[in-house]
């Protein structure tokens, strides 16, 4: 059985955060045997934006993305696609930190007239972790405070697709034994929006908390 953690990062996008075009993709890819994961592959591409080309500065500065390499970046069908290639035709669950980077990739889907049948198996490892730590939906533990919590150094750079993604993986192969996971499809459920994407609120324990703390010295 395949184990994908996968991450996006956004444009950002003062007031109109629900439109943000995706500009990165990361991915873990993990095989489970004999109830253990190891990471046997990774993917990563930046995309190059549909609705919003001009890269603003808060973007580079909150996720380092810059206009040069979204420009030389393929399309959202074109990145897309080469990942669902990635994830091949084996069974797989596709799992992320918290339910956005899921409800934006069947968004632009939709938008692009993509299929959804491979956005299946999907499982939130943020609420999975949050109720193991005795919470629910509104004690959604971050991922640098997880990763604290648990002795597990984070590597590399944050709001950065393929960092985020195998921080996450580190995470999800230490309390892997104690999940259970779900089976779905994309496809077959109803449209849905999503309640958070960027926010400049003060949600305790958010990944987007640096976002939120950029926007207000920018304004």
């Amino acid at each position: 059985m395949y184990y994908i953690v996968f991450d996006l990062e956004f444009s950002v996008l003062r007031n109109r955060q629900y439109n943000a075009d995706i500009l990165e993709i990361g991915a873990i890819k993990l095989l489970e045997e004999d109830g253990q994961l190891a990471m046997i592959d990774l993917f990563h591409t930046h995309v190059r934006p549909s609705q919003h080309r001009t890269i603003t500065p808060l973007t580079t500065q909150f996720t380092g993305i810059t206009q040069e390499q979204v420009d030389n970046a393929p399309s959202f069908h074109e990145a897309a696609s080469a990942f669902k290639e990635w994830l091949g035709e084996d069974t797989y669950y596709l799992c992320s930190w918290g339910p956005d980077d899921k409800y934006q990739l069947v968004r632009h889907c939709r938008e692009h007239n993509l299929g959804l049948d491979w956005i299946c198996n999907y499982n939130d490892i943020q609420l999975m972790y949050t109720r193991l730590q005795g919470g629910d939906y509104g004690q959604r533990w971050g991922l640098k405070k997880a990763l604290k919590a648990a002795h597990l150094p984070f590597f590399g750079n944050h709001h950065n697709a393929l960092d985020d993604a195998f921080n996450t993986a580190k995470l999800f192969k230490l309390i892997f034994a104690k999940l259970i996971f779900e089976k779905n499809n994309a496809a077959y459920e109803s449209a849905y929006t999503t309640s958070l994407v960027y926010s400049t609120g003060n949600e305790k324990f958010t990944p987007f908390s640096g976002l939120a703390a950029l926007l207000e010295q920018a304004m």
